[in-house]
């Protein structure tokens, strides 16, 4: 699990979220001192599914009519860093392609991080929103194929991450 700040580890940082943050699908209230936004996002593993590979915190921001998209990879499973190119190594594969099977000897059950807008520019707007993405498992076309006693398919893909994502935070600049 990668802890990216102390905060998470103090035993109230849940009661000092929510009494100091707003909840996904909330609007983030202009900082008057220019502080950068602060997320804390935590996930739990489905039971009946894959690990968790991480989190990520997009980020897309306009400013003057132009709008960037930005992914931070904000907690991960495993001893993994991110390298010189700013990207994440990937978390392996355990998928059995001749059976239609995986394993969860990799990834997380729980993954909490902390994260600082890097980038945050008072004056831009900005919508952030989080994303979980679990280990790879066999894609459904690769389940039947196996069931079935067919080839997989040569142009689909036979594994996937699935992933999923919270309602947005919107940033709107004090006027």
């Amino acid at each position: 699990m990668n802890f990216n700040n102390n905060i998470i580890k103090q035993n109230d940082w849940v009661k000092r979220a929510y009494a100091g943050g707003v909840p996904m699908g909330a609007d983030l209230p202009a900082n008057s001192s220019g502080g950068r936004p602060k997320f804390i996002v935590q996930a739990l593993k489905d039971p009946n599914a894959g690990n968790l590979d991480r989190i990520q915190i997009i980020k897309v921001s306009t400013k003057s009519g132009k709008s960037t998209e930005k992914v931070y990879d904000v907690a991960w499973s495993g001893h993994r860093q991110i390298g010189s190119n700013g990207k994440l190594a990937p978390v392996g594969n355990t998928v059995d392609l001749k059976t239609a099977t995986y394993t969860n000897t990799i990834g997380s059950a729980e993954l909490i991080g902390y994260w600082e807008d890097p980038d945050f520019d008072p004056q831009a707007y900005a919508t952030y929103y989080a994303r979980v993405i679990e280990i790879p498992t066999p894609r459904w076309s690769t389940y039947l194929a196996v069931k079935h006693n067919i080839p997989l398919s040569k142009t689909v893909p036979p594994v996937i991450q699935e992933r999923a994502w919270t309602s947005p935070v919107w940033y709107t600049p004090a006027k």
